[in-house]
């Protein structure tokens, strides 16, 4: 029995000289840890920088007509020539067929999108192109006097407008060709 408290006393006694060993928590990885995952220095002072720098928002075509410029297409238009062109402005009103036989910029009217530099220089090219035909219809006939070579040219071309076209009537008013 003696034994028996013996064994009891020394059980009890020895979980006191053991102990868990101690765990150290570092909030830093070592050396070693910081070369295996690598240095993103520099991709996250670029991703700061890009940040902070301001760039365009991309717009819908929606939000652009609204603005007044047209989309690019999505195909190109091989077929379309010149007159279809000067057709397209003349139904959107951003130019009207003139009483005096040369189309007029009329952008402060012009429905769906703006005027573009090409479109100007088209009306360049198109009432510079009817000034030489002028020319030479008055060197063809040079008892009749150039205003009414002007008006009888005029008359004709104004059937072959567009319908819906943005014309300028005798009185001054602009409105659309009726067919």
């Amino acid at each position: 029995m003696k034994r028996r408290g013996l064994l009891l006393l020394a059980a009890l006694a020895l979980p006191g000289c053991i102990r868990a060993p101690e765990i150290v928590m570092v909030d830093r990885a070592t050396a070693l840890e910081e070369q295996a995952s690598g240095s993103f220095k520099d991709v996250e002072r670029r991703l700061d920088r890009a940040g902070m720098s301001p760039t365009p928002v991309p717009l819908t075509p929606n939000q652009l007509e609204e603005l007044g410029i047209q989309p690019t297409p999505l195909v190109e238009n091989l077929g379309r020539t010149q007159a279809d062109r000067v057709d397209e402005l003349l139904r959107r009103h951003c130019v009207g067929e003139g009483r005096d036989g040369l189309l007029v910029d009329t952008r402060s009217r012009c429905q769906s999108g703006r005027l573009s530099a090409d479109d100007a220089a088209l009306v360049e090219r198109v009432n510079r192109a009817r000034r030489h035909l002028w020319q030479w219809m008055r060197t063809v006939r040079p008892s009749v006097p150039e205003e009414s070579l002007r008006r009888n040219w005029q008359q004709v071309h104004s059937e072959g407008v567009i319908c819906g076209g943005w014309v300028e009537s005798e009185d001054g008013t602009w409105g659309e060709k009726k067919c």
